[in-house]
């Protein structure tokens, strides 16, 4: 987050005080956390494949922050493997989060299938050797769905 807000500073003429624009962005988050939902059809995949394949998340937000998502969604058990901002110093669209969880995992990268809702997220599976799903967001999914 703290990247971010200084990216937006230079790239915009802005003087955002970086700390306290992540502090409230990471309390906004856990106050709407309760309104969190899984995405279906990723929902599909991971109850059907639990205890089958392994499974990880890679973030780009705190330990904590995934921790009380997937908590939230009642998910926390499926994943055997938790990256956050904090387990590596590259950011996405670099691979070294996804090729961290493919090593802790014990999973060669290109035995992995990574779920990204991000285009920097899909170049850094691709740049990791993975193949990879583009989940949209949710203002791009069908109403239908």
């Amino acid at each position: 987050m703290a990247e971010i807000v200084s990216t937006l500073n230079k790239k915009h003429g802005l003087s955002m005080p970086v700390e306290e624009v992540s502090r409230r962005k990471e309390n906004l988050y856990f106050e709407l956390l309760p309104q969190l939902k899984a995405v279906p059809e990723v929902l599909q995949h991971i109850e059907a494949e639990y205890g089958r394949i392994p499974f990880a998340v890679v973030s780009g937000s705190t330990r904590e922050s995934v921790t009380a998502s997937l908590e939230s969604l009642n998910l926390l058990d499926h994943f055997d493997v938790l990256v956050g901002a904090g387990d590596y110093k590259n950011s996405k669209p670099d691979p070294e989060a996804f090729l961290l969880a493919a090593s802790r995992l014990g999973v060669e990268p290109a035995c992995c299938l990574v779920f990204e809702d991000t285009e920097m997220g899909i170049q850094a599976a691709k740049a990791a050797g993975m193949a990879s799903v583009k989940v949209p967001m949710p203002w791009e999914r069908s109403k239908n769905d």
